[in-house]
């Protein structure tokens, strides 16, 4: 899920990395929720292991968008001395959070009753406005993420009858989805990459030493994986069904 705001003059192999990262294990653990659903093997994807696995993957997904907000936002402060950048995070979140209601509607054909209201792609459309008063505030940036997350432990638990609240984290009785990450407290995790990404990429450049292995073939392959996540996250699971579908593994209805 590729969330820089524009194509920057160099790339940093370390966040582009981290991205990957999260993409491999998304991918993962989305073979093994496909492998579950078509009965191939039996486990559990909505608790234990599993559950705390997901939560993993999205939380290393919206913690590098904080950072990579903030790199793209100082970088363009740098070169244009332009501090007012909203219509480029709102264009881009835009079209994230139209992506995520092309998501709701495929599912809602394929799952019917759990189909996706407000899921990870909704979420990153979200976030990325929200975030932006906050990518030159470093300490209000770190406030507010905390602020996010404990609003999201208070709300946790709390269901009522209408679905109005589900973006917050308020779930409606009755409904379940194959894919939910409220802003409660899920935008938390972003505002904390915000805050980080102050520290380590202030002005858009490192303010810490790594080695140059950019030219290292894995780790041009995790650059080109991260550089590319939002395309890799649309069409990992219609690859991974046709593969099975090929394999006599996965059945139409």
């Amino acid at each position: 899920m590729t969330q820089q705001l524009s194509t920057p003059p160099r790339r940093y192999w370390l966040v582009d990395s981290l991205r990957a990262l999260a993409i491999i294990t998304m991918v993962y653990y989305h073979l093994m929720w496909d492998l579950d659903y078509f009965g191939v093997v039996q486990v559990d994807m909505l608790s234990g292991f599993w559950h705390y696995f997901a939560y993993a993957i999205a939380s290393t997904f919206l913690f590098v968008m904080g950072v990579s907000l903030t790199i793209s936002y100082n970088r363009v402060l740098a070169k244009t001395g332009n501090p007012h950048q909203f219509p480029r995070y709102f264009r881009r979140g835009l079209q994230i959070f139209g992506w995520g209601m092309l998501v709701t509607v495929v599912t809602y054909f394929v799952f019917d009753e759990g189909y996706v209201v407000f899921g990870i792609l909704h979420l990153i459309g979200t976030s990325v406005v929200i975030a932006y008063p906050f990518v030159r505030r470093k300490w209000l940036s770190l406030l507010a993420g905390l602020i996010f997350i404990a609003i999201g432990a208070a709300v946790k638990g709390i269901v009522i009858p209408e679905p109005w609240f589900l973006w917050a984290g308020v779930m409606q009785y009755g409904r379940y989805m194959v894919d939910y990450y409220p802003v409660f407290p899920w935008t938390g995790v972003a505002l904390l990459g915000v805050f980080v990404g102050q520290i380590a990429y202030p002005d858009g450049k490192p303010a810490f030493a790594l080695p140059d292995i950019s030219h290292w073939l894995p780790v041009r392959v995790m650059t080109f994986l991260g550089k590319h996540s939002l395309a890799l996250y649309l069409l990992q699971q219609p690859i991974l069904l046709t593969i099975l579908f090929i394999m006599g593994i996965a059945t139409l209805p």
